[in-house]
């Protein structure tokens, strides 16, 4: 009864803080205000802190690690997001990161505890195949794999949504771009366009896409690309290591279970859009978009599976 209190507390505070870093980061995005966005930062750490608290006394309660069925799982990849936030903070001053970070962080937290029956935000035992030393290994990588990536590919729809509305269409803005600076996402004649259109132009208007655009689509390209790897190379060490757990328990390193397969789905998107950014032939919206589908794979990989409760991997409730 203890645990279950110090839990409920836990988790609905984390829940609160996490609603209030959403809204501050929207002030800070559409206003400039240093002030909500310093609170923000203090209430990421606390909200950090209460959804280790939970896992703490979760864990402390079923005598292992706090990823037995979906709700643990989902208030894991939170509290996953919640660690990227601070980290993403170092060198990310734009934010960009964490006005991506902050709602995914109190979607997951929601509809964890809002969405999912009673029963299964209970603690329960694990069953027999999850009862094995990769548990830590395997099932704890592939929750933060589903952070980074979800993060990376959300940064890559924004990117995406950027080039299609900077090429597709044209306004009046004041040139304010230093165009000797590189701009390594766009295609070389875009680029050269742009620059002849300073060139030739004596005014301070120029009939061109917001050159501003150009630079704020240059950081969320890098930190897509920067994000994503963190969020590939962990997700391979949890396949890797999902195979050799799956032949201590079921005898075969892959049996094309539904989740393995998305899994492998998943992995040879990011795997293409990787290779892409790194030949440096494929440019512009390419990457962006296999980034972009990523995203819609990994949530089908995660949580569309689970939820129909289908496969070797199943804490669903839905079939």
């Amino acid at each position: 009864m203890m645990y279950t209190r110090i839990e409920y507390i836990s988790v609905h505070i984390s829940f609160l803080l996490l609603f209030l870093v959403t809204l501050s980061n929207l002030i800070h995005v559409f206003y400039k205000v240093d002030r909500p966005d310093h609170f923000s930062k203090n209430s990421m750490i606390i909200a950090f802190f209460r959804t280790t608290g939970f896992m703490i006394t979760r864990c402390l309660q079923t005598k292992h690690l706090p990823l037995g069925n979906l709700y643990e799982s989902l208030i894991f990849l939170s509290w996953s997001f919640s660690l990227l936030y601070p980290i993403s903070d170092v060198e990310d001053q734009n934010g960009l990161s964490r006005a991506v970070l902050a709602p995914s962080a109190t979607l997951t937290h929601a509809f964890a505890t809002s969405s999912l029956p009673q029963q299964m935000q209970h603690p329960m035992s694990l069953v027999p195949a999850l009862q094995s030393h990769w548990l830590m290994t395997h099932v704890s990588a592939m929750p933060i794999s589903y952070a980074t990536l979800l993060c990376g590919s959300s940064l890559a729809i924004v990117l995406l949504t950027l080039f299609y509305g900077t090429v597709g269409r044209s306004s009046a803005v004041k040139l304010e771009y230093n165009f000797e600076k590189p701009i390594s996402i766009f295609p070389p004649n875009f680029c050269n366009n742009l620059r002849r259109q300073a060139d030739t132009r004596s005014s301070s208007y120029l009939l061109i896409s917001n050159s501003r655009k150009c630079q704020l689509m240059n950081c969320l390209d890098k930190w897509a690309y920067q994000t994503i790897s963190l969020g590939f190379s962990l997700s391979t060490i949890g396949i890797l290591s999902g195979a050799v757990w799956a032949n201590e328990a079921w005898g075969s390193y892959w049996s094309w279970d539904p989740k393995e397969t998305w899994a492998l789905v998943t992995w040879l998107i990011y795997a293409t859009y990787l290779h892409a950014k790194i030949d440096e032939k494929w440019m512009g919206e390419g990457p962006a978009a296999a980034a972009s589908m990523g995203f819609f794979l990994v949530w089908i990989r995660f949580l569309g599976i689970n939820l129909l409760g289908v496969g070797l991997h199943n804490y669903g409730w839905l079939a």
